[in-house]
């Protein structure tokens, strides 16, 4: 019998080494802040914003990042020389080029042209290269040839996110989320509220309640445009759409990590309305949010809203997936939404009053 051993001493070396790296990288941060939003009291509901921005790269997508580059050196995907390629709308590409940069390893990112400015400096930040095409549907392609290319890895979010996360727990951000309710006065929420980019979050926070058997309900957002909401009303998970704006969420296909069994419930939000509700989360909160938290908040409302009209008491928690700083330049720039005719005015009226009903 022949054995042929494929990787060298001091390639298990480096990546054990990386490994070790990682999550060091994971035992500095430690874990996120879960926020009140202050709902009158009388109404019986409580809302909690688990603030994802404040990981070092500015948002949700770390977690995923770690666990991705994890998940490709326990593979043997990924070693001391390999280029890292991710198909990307940017926020898992800034968390991989700082993963990339912590491991020395070069980086590129294959996105949509419209991707924020702020976001493609922050990849040039860490060292990563943009590479930006006009029609988002080829960026899966454009990854595929980058890497062959190169010699590298295509990382695949949307392939590898829902297995690359231990659902069981491991400190994933379902049981950070359960363990911070522990003292709240409804511990175990009625409702968790997330979109669905790649639907590695969806899946893991649907698994881990099943697999904690807790009756909390999962409520995934979905932004116009996007393939996800009508394939889950459907049961076609063929089906495609035009793209989302809102950055983060929402795609032009329904992705292989998208696990659509896991989900009790699927809301669709109009752009204008998410991003109004990111504009009135920050008035009322101070914290500067992005427009997928704006689509997160639109749904908890209306679910808030379904509690109260039924005499339900408990809790619902959301994300803050990441800040508005990243996105001054378009959601936060009136002569942008203008562009985009997005009319966010009545929207933000009808928060104003509901909030004071």
């Amino acid at each position: 019998m022949i054995f042929v051993d494929r990787h060298d001493s001091r390639t298990r070396r480096w990546v054990a080494e990386a490994i070790l790296k990682v999550e060091a990288d994971a035992n500095r941060s430690c874990d996120t802040h879960l926020h009140v939003f202050p709902l009158p009291s009388h109404w019986g509901v409580n809302l909690y914003l688990k603030d994802e921005s404040v990981h070092p790269t500015g948002s949700l997508k770390h977690r995923l990042a770690r666990s991705l580059f994890l998940y490709g050196l326990a593979n043997g995907w990924i070693g001391p020389a390999t280029t890292v390629v991710e198909a990307s709308s940017g926020s898992t590409a800034v968390s991989e080029a700082y993963f990339a940069r912590l491991l020395g390893l070069p980086f590129i990112a294959v996105m949509p042209a419209s991707t924020s400015p702020e976001k493609i400096h922050l990849i040039e930040f860490y060292g990563g290269k943009c590479h930006l095409v006009r029609d988002p549907a080829t960026i899966y392609d454009e990854s595929h040839r980058l890497a062959a290319e190169t010699g590298g890895h295509f990382m695949d979010q949307f392939t590898y996110a829902e297995r690359a996360t231990d659902w069981r727990g491991n400190n994933n951000i379902a049981e950070s989320i359960y363990s911070q309710m522990a003292m709240e006065p409804h511990p175990e929420p009625a409702w968790i509220v997330v979109g669905a980019g790649t639907g590695g979050t969806s899946s893991t926070i649907g698994r881990y309640i099943r697999y904690r058997r807790h009756p909390t309900r999962l409520a995934v957002v979905d932004p116009e445009g996007s393939a996800f909401y009508p394939s889950w009303t459907t049961g076609d998970a063929a089906l495609t759409a035009p793209g989302s704006r809102i950055e983060g969420i929402g795609r032009p296909r329904v992705e292989p990590s998208f696990q659509p069994s896991v989900i009790d419930r699927m809301i669709a939000v109009p752009d204008a309305h998410s991003i109004a509700a990111m504009h009135w989360t920050r008035e009322v909160t101070g914290l500067d949010v992005g427009g997928s938290t704006g689509t997160n908040m639109a749904a908890c409302v209306q679910l808030v809203d379904e509690m109260r009209q039924t005499g339900e008491r408990g809790s619902v928690v959301t994300l803050v997936c990441d800040s508005g700083d990243r996105y001054k330049g378009t959601y936060g720039n009136p002569a942008w939404l203008a562009a985009q005719s997005l009319d966010i005015e009545p929207h933000l009226a009808e928060l104003r009053a509901w909030l004071e009903g």
